[in-house]
């Protein structure tokens, strides 16, 4: 999982720093994730950070938004990208969640080290 940047001090959803996003460890689904219409899988990010949103899976692309805490995320794709560190280990891995709108996976607790969603193409 990824190196990211945290960001504890934006309630208002603009950041300049802030977290990327972050994915756990292990093979299973982590019991704090929901399911919500049709079967849609929305996943938890770490606690207590807000996790920058961005165009692109790096750190450079611009921020779309910020998740606040306490926020979950569906994950539509997966791609490969920079790396970022963050409260779910170092990886690649960065989760589209909208059209051009990507969190690095090392914020998002899903539960396993690799891909949990199709390949972004």
């Amino acid at each position: 999982m990824a190196v990211g940047e945290i960001n504890e001090s934006s309630e208002s959803g603009e950041s300049d720093g802030g977290a990327e996003a972050a994915g756990a460890g292990g093979a299973q689904r982590p019991a704090a994730l929901s399911v919500q219409s049709a079967g849609t899988i929305y996943y938890p990010i770490a606690p207590g950070v807000q996790v920058n949103v961005r165009r692109g899976p790096n750190t450079g692309s611009q921020i779309v938004k910020v998740l606040g805490e306490n926020s979950r995320v569906a994950i539509r794709c997966q791609t490969r990208g920079e790396t970022v560190s963050g409260p779910y280990g170092t990886t690649d891995v960065w989760d589209s969640i909208a059209p051009g709108q990507y969190v690095s996976d090392a914020y998002v607790k899903t539960g396993s080290d690799g891909f949990v969603a199709i390949r972004c193409s």
